[in-house]
């Protein structure tokens, strides 16, 4: 008999990970069927066959994506033509929203199924999306519980699979042992900083990171910072952009997990990290910018009171947020440091942090996701 083929897309380093472990747990059910489409170094390390590599087409904001537009038509050519050449029983796409739904009107049309994994973020902006996806998707798998009844409410078949963060986000070392591998000093107290994973998040970023770790080591001498790297993210990358920093910065490589474990303080770009250092138990101060367009246009359409995810969870704000002018050296230090001089501040924030992990569900998310794969392509062959 012919192995099922999946045709999988992850255009972004966060749908990179969960896809990975996806497809790790569709294995461990079926390790006949094949999976090939679009992802990055993760999906590629699982065995899956890349068409297109995601690096070339993950963006945040509406002038950023002009930069990346010709990779972008190039890859959604390549996998409308393999719907053709490869002919998958199923489609899985993951999160990556503007680029998948236009996909899936493509894959519906063909009579292909398709299993949306990691839901665009209809109950923050553009809820209208759901109109389109009750009429193309069949099988919707959600992270995070309170999304379950929107989709409900429209008509789509939809589960709640939990967050499969808390199967991944687990340090590999004892702090000591972390310390040591790391070249930190465990007597001085550690900050990280994670100006994001894509290079225009870097870039906006990272500056501002590092002018506020001077300013904030002249107020308390003994801190030490380090940046863990992103997936996707080499050091080389990193170098040529941390010469204005004035105070020294570590910067770790393959460890992302266990130098977030040593940090007293986390300050991170919006988006999966604040998440991971949540799991952690870390405080944190969430940063984003993007161009003045993007932020012009997101105001007008944005529905919810918060971007980072910690606070969207939490249903109210329990790490500070900084967005577009607010991400300034001053502004960011000033913010950092009533942390770092409140123990009880500190203390509350970490406990707000573990509040929000029980509302993501309970571990072993992407086993149940590849039994719903599984039931589903069962399904269309029946």
């Amino acid at each position: 008999m012919k192995s099922k083929k999946i045709l999988l897309v992850a255009g972004e380093v966060s749908g990179d990970l969960h896809g990975s472990y996806l497809v790790e747990a569709v294995h461990c059910i079926d390790p006949e069927i094949e999976f090939f489409g679009v992802g990055g170094e993760r999906l590629k390390g699982v065995g899956m066959r890349l068409l297109h590599h995601s690096q070339s087409l993950s963006v945040v904001g509406l002038t950023e994506v002009l930069v990346k537009l010709p990779s972008i038509l190039k890859s959604f050519r390549t996998l409308k033509r393999s719907l053709e050449t490869e002919k998958p029983d199923l489609v899985i796409l993951i999160d990556f929203p503007d680029f998948n739904l236009r996909l899936a009107r493509i894959v519906h049309r063909r009579g292909i199924p398709i299993l949306y994994y990691v839901s665009p973020q209809i109950w923050a902006w553009r809820p209208k999306r759901v109109k389109l996806i009750s009429r193309v998707i069949r099988k919707m798998v959600v992270l995070f519980s309170f999304e379950a009844p929107l989709y409900e409410a429209a008509g789509v078949d939809v589960e709640w699979v939990g967050h499969p963060l808390l199967d991944i986000v687990k340090p590999a070392l004892s702090k000591e042992m972390a310390f040591q591998q790391f070249g930190l000093d465990p007597r001085r107290r550690t900050v990280g900083l994670l100006p994001g994973s894509r290079i225009h998040e870097i870039e906006r970023l990272l500056p501002s990171l590092l002018a506020s770790a001077g300013l904030l080591q002249k107020e308390i001498p003994d801190l030490q910072f380090v940046i863990p790297l992103a997936p996707g993210i080499s050091k080389t990358t990193l170098s040529s952009r941390m010469k204005s920093g004035s105070v020294p910065v570590k910067v770790v490589e393959g460890f992302t997990y266990d130098v977030m474990n040593l940090c007293e303080l986390l300050i991170a770009a919006s988006g999966t990290a604040t998440l991971e250092g949540a799991i952690l138990g870390k405080p944190m101060i969430i940063v984003y910018r993007v161009s003045f367009l993007t932020y012009w246009v997101g105001r007008a359409l944005i529905q919810v009171d918060h971007i980072g995810l910690v606070n969207l969870v939490a249903e109210e704000e329990i790490a500070p947020e900084l967005i577009q002018k607010e991400v300034n050296p001053r502004r960011i230090a000033d913010e950092a440091f009533r942390i770092l001089k409140d123990p009880l501040l500190s203390q509350k924030m970490s406990e707000s942090m573990a509040e929000m992990r029980q509302k993501l569900g309970e571990p072993g998310a992407a086993q149940r996701a590849a039994r719903i794969v599984t039931s589903l392509l069962h399904g269309a062959e029946a």
